[in-house]
């Protein structure tokens, strides 16, 4: 694998984001994190997944240099791809945790949300979704995801005006469930997922999955038609003018 590395011990699964700096989110992390989940679901010998990143970022988001670049044909599949990647992880009968050790926005965010906790480290972080800003129609899959933790009425005001909060902030309104200096982590999300492995599994599991079968109906839902309205805004001058300023200054950095 080229964008995760995983390590099993005492059949917890640590996946850890290691894509440059800022771990942004393209097709191959996807695939390579989709293909993992499934290997894990079906291991009987892993109990829980922690999922964290590297260094200040957990994750950048979708990699829009990358993206910008695709034709109609690979746009289209690529948001097919994630949104499937966003039901599965949903839909994960196992503990998952986020460590979330750094900046997490728009899809760092959204992978976060799909987990069972958060644990977030304390600084000069952000997390949240921006993609209305960006230029990018959030689809009502992702949204339900956003008020199953937020609820419905924080939710829409966050993700209209595209607030990014502060680890401070994030822990106020339920969107991180814990607060941790950095270096206590992994320590703490390890905590937090093997209070979850030490119940009977498939009473946990099924409980997971009667809680959010509304979120798991949303999210595995045919998004065709969403898909459709996202990408003609996607391809519109105005979006593409936008990612193009935002491209252009990460390019300087």
């Amino acid at each position: 694998m080229n964008t995760i590395n995983v390590t099993i011990k005492d059949r917890l699964a640590l996946i850890t984001l290691n894509r440059g700096k800022s771990n942004p989110l393209n097709r191959e992390m996807i695939t390579e994190l989709t293909d993992m989940l499934h290997n894990i679901a079906n291991d009987d010998n892993i109990g829980g997944v922690i999922i964290t990143g590297r260094e200040s970022f957990f994750s950048a988001g979708l990699d829009l240099i990358e993206l910008y670049g695709y034709n109609e044909e690979e746009a289209k599949s690529f948001w097919h791809l994630f949104l499937d990647f966003i039901a599965k992880i949903t839909a994960f009968r196992k503990p998952m945790v986020a460590a979330i050790n750094g900046h997490s926005p728009a899809g760092g965010c959204v992978i976060a949300l799909a987990c069972d906790a958060r644990i977030m480290a304390e600084g000069k972080f952000i997390i949240g979704l921006n993609e209305v800003p960006v230029g990018i129609i959030v689809p009502e899959s992702i949204f339900s995801l956003y008020s199953f933790w937020l609820g419905k009425g924080h939710a829409t005001r966050s993700l209209l005006e595209g607030k990014l909060f502060s680890p401070e902030e994030a822990l106020s309104i339920g969107l991180v469930d814990e607060l941790v200096n950095p270096d206590s982590i992994m320590t703490a999300a390890e905590r937090r997922i093997r209070k979850y492995m030490a119940l009977e599994p498939n009473t946990w599991q099924q409980s997971k999955l009667n809680i959010r079968k509304e979120l798991i109906t949303a999210t595995s839902a045919d998004q065709s038609e969403a898909l459709k309205i996202m990408l003609a805004q996607w391809w519109s001058p105005a979006t593409r003018n936008i990612l193009k300023m935002i491209i252009d200054n990460l390019q300087k950095k």
